[in-house]
């Protein structure tokens, strides 16, 4: 396996099985987020019971699903039973606010959180492997675990990778790219007590929030190379993965639209919010990298490069330094 780079500071059963007996570990918050799911959640639950790593509960936040998801996950409730199965209704103003909701739900006590989407598969030391590499971290310190994906198709034929980025997690990066998916991210109590403190405000997504907010707090990212999640790709899917070319003009066309600067202005909005939490460095990088967004053509490019944010390949540098020209970031 390749060593994660570390920043300092995925045959479904005909029913739901009673999970094994929950050994003497560390417990896991599972973070479920689901709407209209029926068609893939099975599958996500079962890796779940599969878990190398077994002391976890699932909390299913449904946020208003139309088809058989709840049907679904009541049969799990009741097999599983109230120590490892609780089901809640979300927000219903979006997949973002739904995890935060869970996030931020104060019923909810572990020793770490783990985002799941409900049409991916767990590899079975998907948990195992996270766990061990956040116990190596001092358990005041915020921690987030997330890692590369494996890609699949609504069959479970693997597709390709998520990107393989080398560049180490920071701020700097946070800032303009998210660096990894939700469904691979878990972190420790101090990290999750952090997104607490912050509260369930309007993001761009849940797992690039998670991304900022601890790296701009001063914690600690791990990014594993080794993919432990299948990810599935389909229709429905709110936000994708797929590798290649066809993934960097859609990305393109995304920034020509706007998409990145409107993202950039609710995230920008968020951490001015959460500003009192940041390091002084991050604080200072955050106003330069605000005031890049404005200005003549010079001016905006000259202070982007100041701002020392990066992307993590170079076309993605390029795409970045053509937003500010455009006025697109």
């Amino acid at each position: 396996m390749t060593a994660p780079v570390t920043h300092n500071i995925n045959q479904v059963a005909a029913s739901p099985k009673t999970p094994d007996k929950i050994s003497e570990t560390p417990l896991v918050a599972i973070l479920l987020c689901t709407y209209n799911g029926a068609r893939f959640i099975k599958e996500q639950l079962e890796s779940i019971h599969n878990q190398v790593h077994n002391n976890v509960k699932v909390w299913a936040s449904d946020d208003g699903s139309s088809d058989k998801t709840i049907d679904i996950l009541r049969q799990y409730h009741t097999s599983w039973g109230d120590e490892k199965f609780n089901i809640t209704s979300g927000p219903q103003k979006g997949f973002a606010a739904n995890f935060l909701s869970l996030t931020c739900n104060p019923d909810i006590q572990a020793d770490f959180f783990a985002f799941a989407d409900q049409d991916d598969i767990w590899q079975p030391k998907k948990l195992s492997q996270a766990i061990t590499q956040l116990q190596a971290i001092p358990a005041s310190t915020p921690a987030l675990y997330c890692a590369r994906t494996q890609l699949i198709d609504e069959a479970n034929n693997k597709t390709g990778y998520s990107p393989l980025y080398k560049r180490r997690p920071s701020f700097n990066n946070a800032l303009v790219q998210s660096l990894a998916s939700g469904n691979s991210m878990v972190m420790n109590k101090a990290a999750r007590d952090i997104l607490c403190k912050v509260g369930p405000l309007h993001i761009a997504s849940h797992d690039w929030w998670a991304y900022m907010l601890v790296t701009g707090v001063g914690g600690i990212v791990i990014y594993d190379r080794h993919p432990n999640v299948l990810y599935r790709q389909h229709d429905q899917n709110v936000l994708g993965a797929p590798p290649g070319w066809r993934a960097s003009k859609k990305r393109i066309n995304m920034l020509l639209a706007g998409r990145f600067k409107k993202w950039n202005d609710i995230n920008i909005q968020a951490l001015q919010q959460a500003r009192e939490l940041l390091t002084p460095e991050n604080k200072a990088m955050l106003d330069v990298f605000s005031k890049a967004r404005s200005g003549n053509i010079l001016t905006r490019v000259t202070r982007l490069l100041a701002s020392g944010v990066y992307r993590q390949t170079i076309v993605g540098r390029l795409a970045l330094i053509v937003a500010a020209i455009l006025k697109k970031m």
